[in-house]
């Protein structure tokens, strides 16, 4: 038993404050881009949209959750990386904003999905302890990550998105994967509650699924193909089918409840330097 506690001791250690993150400022040029920007597909491109609409609101709020215990940070690698992070969420959020206009404009009310998770992120900040609201900012880097790693790091998709749209969603997967162990080891610094952790990311998984399903359907309907059967088939079965992208993702996404897990157990370092030279250019 003493030989296992060390063992899972060493194990977080290896992997604890294995942070490399840049903050870079990016400024995409999304005028005249097609309704629909992803594979022609408004199933693709209004399901990303929709978690698009509700970046602003989530980031500044992951942002809110994590300062709360910077002081109680001691470590200097984590004490850079929780200002870096802080300060790649707040980009995420201006180009997010960019994005969202674009989609505004065509008629989407993006608006509405903002407006509700900024809601939902006061209710948290009102009513959920700062231990609560870090677990639950861990959770969701734990579905960005991913997101990231196991969708758009595939140069497939983003060779399918119009090409002023495609850098913009790689830069941000490449910043999720950069920071996505940040919010989880000032988590098991400051709080380091598995119930806390585990029961939030249960909570986390119904309302963000549950939310989520809404704003798409919702823009769906505003797309005028909410009736396109063949679409809506085709649009299932690529994520949800035998070899679906987020039917695939369930096996990671369980990984997160186990006692010993660390977002760095599973590393896209091979892909990553090819994504940055590709989508970042001189601010790789």
């Amino acid at each position: 038993m003493m030989t296992a506690a060390i063992n899972n001791t060493m194990n977080h250690s290896e992997n604890t404050h294995h942070h490399d993150l840049k903050v870079r400022q990016m400024d995409f040029d999304l005028h005249n881009i097609p309704e629909f920007w992803y594979d022609n597909d408004p199933f693709k491109t209004l399901l990303l949209s929709a978690l698009s609409g509700g970046f602003p609101a989530g980031e500044h709020f992951f942002i809110h959750a994590v300062r709360h215990f910077q002081d109680q940070i001691t470590d200097p690698k984590l004490k850079k990386a929780v200002r870096a992070f802080i300060g790649q969420e707040a980009h995420h959020s201006k180009e997010h904003d960019v994005l969202n206009k674009v989609m505004r404009d065509y008629g989407y009310s993006i608006h509405h999905i903002d407006r509700n998770v900024a809601f939902a992120m006061k209710w948290y900040k009102t009513y959920l302890s700062p231990a609560r609201q870090l677990a639950h900012t861990a959770a969701v880097e734990h579905f960005t990550a991913l997101m990231a790693e196991e969708y758009l790091f595939n140069p497939e998709e983003l060779d399918k998105m119009d090409p002023r749209i495609a850098p913009l969603w790689a830069w941000h997967a490449i910043e999720e994967y950069e920071h996505k162990a940040v919010a989880f080891d000032v988590y098991k610094t400051a709080v380091n509650n598995e119930w806390v952790r585990r029961s939030q990311m249960a909570i986390c998984t119904v309302m963000f699924l549950g939310f989520s399903t809404y704003d798409f359907i919702s823009l769906m309907r505003e797309s005028g193909h909410q009736k396109d059967v063949k679409m809506w088939a085709q649009g299932i079965n690529y994520y949800w089918g035998t070899k679906g992208i987020f039917r695939k993702m369930i096996p990671s996404y369980f990984k997160y409840y186990r006692q010993d897990f660390h977002p760095w157990q599973h590393s896209s370092s091979s892909l990553i330097n090819t994504l940055k030279a590709k989508y970042l250019g001189d601010k790789a």
